[in-house]
């Protein structure tokens, strides 16, 4: 008999709590089956068996907080066969059910329960056919539409006239949060709290880039195995080229030390079922328009999919929030601690600009950098804002480092 314990979490993660478990008590395994789930305020780990046996006792339930290396059940080892392991002595439909549940997100699997959703019924639509939250969203609005269908059918009402509410009915239905959007919280509470945050504006005049997408997208493709030019590359590029010029913006704030960084990681916030999470470009400078556009393209998946790692998200010395792929025309990023400086990008929107005397329609982009004033002067944060709007409207800047 073996031990299944925790995982050794990273400094910034002093504990974890057991999302799900995967298999039951007396269930065969194969070696390398995910066992169980272990949510962090950052990412979701998963403990999986190190050697095919049998699960004999689970000693820390869903909801339990876990240290690191803290024992969470009791293994046995010893080979098991296809059956075994599937399912035990089970029926043929929870071996089914039970394989269905583990291509489905913990996310999905929480949000099926919460709802009396059959995970089994739902078909998936991540990557491999994983169950996402939005799949089983989906699977709700269809239960709902069709109980609605159903009450109105079986009380006789006309389809023209609308369903009554219930008498002093008023639904409410409380979830406790999850560890990430607590941690999420906390941390915004925290950078407004205790930096002297500070938003300046400005806008950016978008058809450069537009014209210079429109000519290449397709020799880009072609040239770069498929990948497509975004905005964000074009972003990250010229963040990259002004923090060099305004190191103050590239720095952080320990104590009562300043922390000057030679080197730009550049955090792209991303949208995930879970929350927002920031992964984090590693040495920018370094990077190709490609790398950079394959390499958020791969973070916004493994979000997506509850795949980032502690790494993916550790560190950063600035970052880039793009609510305009939401709609948002406007907004005051919040910063993420000990980060000095956060660029919030907005949507694209035709706006009429007087050019060389003329009134013309341009595609115009709002830009906001939130910054930290007890390090940050108005008039950097301005100039360095500046700046990134003169790169992004004379994209040729940045290969002429002028």
């Amino acid at each position: 008999m073996i031990e299944i314990k925790a995982p050794e979490f990273p400094e910034s993660i002093a504990d974890g709590e057991i999302a799900a478990w995967h298999v039951e008590a007396g269930e065969g395994v194969k070696r390398d089956q995910v066992l169980v789930d272990i949510e962090t305020d950052k990412v979701v780990l998963e403990v999986v068996a190190p050697v095919d046996g049998i699960l004999l006792k689970i000693l820390k339930e869903v909801g339990d907080t876990v240290l690191a290396k803290e024992v969470l059940a009791e293994f046995e080892v010893g080979e098991v066969s296809v059956s075994t392991s599937a399912a035990g002595d089970k029926p043929a439909g929870d071996a089914v059910k039970s394989a269905a549940e583990n291509v489905a997100s913990p996310a999905a699997r929480k949000m099926a329960e919460e709802n009396q959703i059959d995970v089994t019924q739902i078909s998936g639509t991540g990557k491999g056919g994983r169950i996402t939250k939005e799949d089983v969203l989906k699977a709700v609005a269809a239960v709902e539409q069709q109980t609605s269908s159903q009450s109105r059918l079986e009380s006789g009402e006309s389809a023209m006239q609308p369903s009554a509410a219930v008498a002093g009915e008023r639904v409410e239905r409380r979830v406790p949060m999850t560890r990430l959007r607590a941690s999420i919280a906390r941390r915004l509470v925290e950078a407004q709290q205790t930096a002297a945050m500070l938003t300046t504006f400005n806008e950016v005049d978008m058809q450069a880039i537009i014209d210079l997408r429109s000519r290449y997208r397709e020799d880009f493709e072609k040239a770069h195995n498929g990948t497509r030019l975004g905005f964000m590359s074009f972003f990250v590029r010229a963040c990259v080229e002004a923090l060099k010029r305004f190191p103050a913006v590239n720095a952080s704030i320990d104590g009562n030390d300043i922390v000057y960084h030679g080197y730009q990681d550049i955090g792209v916030a991303v949208g995930s079922p879970r929350g927002l999470v920031v992964p984090v470009l590693r040495e920018a400078d370094s990077l190709t328009l490609a790398e950079i556009e394959d390499q958020v393209r791969s973070f916004s998946i493994k979000a997506r999919d509850g795949k980032l790692s502690i790494e993916d998200m550790t560190g950063g010395t600035f970052t880039i929030s793009n609510g305009g792929v939401f709609g948002s025309l406007l907004s005051t990023p919040i910063l993420n601690p000990p980060q000095t400086g956060i660029l919030g990008m907005h949507k694209i929107q035709e706006r009429p600009m007087a050019v060389d005397g003329e009134i013309v329609i341009r595609p115009m982009m709002y830009l906001a950098l939130s910054y930290d004033h007890r390090l940050i002067d108005g008039q950097e944060a301005v100039r360095f804002l500046v700046t990134i709007k003169d790169f992004l409207e004379e994209p040729a800047r940045i290969l002429l480092d002028i």
